[in-house]
């Protein structure tokens, strides 16, 4: 299993901890990723790191599909792998419909088909077999709509990329996931329980099925918040902030798909508890409405030797990267416990 470092998007200032990458890369990390909501975007820090490092791979983590054409983001996979001697990761993910139609100002849509077409044309551009040319419902190359000049022709990229730069999608729900395996390199969840591997293994296999059969390699990366120190209750408290925020209030009432996955793990009652308080601005109690149980399931938190413990069951799922979240002593617990 390799080891993988995720990097926050930004807060009311920008700031990017390179000394904890490069110790990241120090210590054997297999490759980090940038972030993006609302605020700072996921390539720049990308690009960034890339130039600041030697040997670790660098990933946006997720760039949105509803902020960038596809064309736009091919091209810019296509500069950081060259610039970063092939080291790029091209993250993916339709983040949810307040962001998509909120701040991007874009069509929620229907995110499977939209994604579909999305990774299709970036693939085409990479490949460079022919002038783009497509005909999809959401995308249509050249632009034949009713206001088009009509002088649109196909284009073929000039720069000459690795046809293969590694695609991810983020996804959560089981048709997004299977979509995931069935389309792209690499899977990346959030929240991810190891005890639900079943599940997740039978949507994965789905995908595989679509596909033809499983590629020679597929990275599951489950993003896992990594908490260290003897005091287990304090350090389960940063990952449960970040439960509530996401399971109370990263989304509407009936459209959070944060609260689907606590539901999904068997905390119903706890989910809607949640996001009652969160709705609420009783932001504090929504914290405390989190079960510890939850947060054991999807972090790694307290003393060294509970965190071993723990992590076997981790290892044991099938996970090929863990995507760590923490501090400089979370990076080197994990770089010894499984590097």
């Amino acid at each position: 299993m390799r080891l993988a470092l995720t990097l926050s998007y930004s807060g009311a200032q920008m700031s990017l901890d390179m000394e904890k990458v490069l110790e990241a890369e120090r210590l054997g990390f297999d490759s980090v990723w940038s972030a993006e909501s609302y605020g700072s975007d996921a390539v720049t820090p990308a690009a960034w790191i890339a130039g600041r490092t030697t040997r670790i791979h660098v990933g946006t983590g997720i760039m949105q599909i509803g902020g960038r054409t596809p064309a736009a983001t091919a091209m810019t996979a296509m500069t950081l792998d060259a610039l970063s001697g092939g080291r790029f990761r091209l993250g993916l993910g339709v983040s949810n419909p307040q962001v998509v139609e909120g701040w991007h100002g874009q069509p929620f849509g229907r995110p499977l088909a939209r994604t579909r077409e999305y990774v299709e044309i970036v693939r085409r551009v990479f490949r460079r077999e022919k002038a783009l040319d497509f005909r999809g419902q959401y995308y249509q190359i050249p632009y034949a709509g009713p206001d088009a000049t009509g002088l649109g022709k196909p284009l073929k990229s000039i720069l000459h990329g690795r046809a293969e730069i590694p695609i991810y999608l983020a996804a959560v729900g089981p048709r997004n996931v299977a979509l995931a395996a069935e389309i792209a390199d690499g899977w990346i969840p959030t929240f991810f329980s190891p005890r639900y591997m079943k599940s997740f293994r039978e949507w994965l296999d789905g995908g595989f099925r679509a596909r033809g059969g499983p590629p020679a390699r597929f990275d599951i990366m489950p993003s896992v918040a990594v908490v260290v120190g003897d005091d287990v209750a304090a350090c389960r408290s940063p990952v449960k902030a970040k439960l509530a925020l996401y399971v109370g209030g990263m989304g509407a009432r009936g459209r959070n798909f944060y609260n689907d996955i606590a539901r999904r793990y068997g905390y119903e009652e706890a989910a809607k508890t949640v996001q009652d308080l969160y709705l609420a601005g009783r932001k504090a109690e929504a914290e405390a409405a989190v079960p510890d149980a939850f947060a054991d399931e999807v972090a790694l938190c307290g003393p060294r030797e509970r965190i071993r413990e723990r992590l076997s069951e981790w290892t044991a799922s099938g996970v090929t990267t863990l995507l760590i979240s923490g501090d400089r002593l979370a990076l080197t617990t994990m770089a010894e416990l499984v590097l």
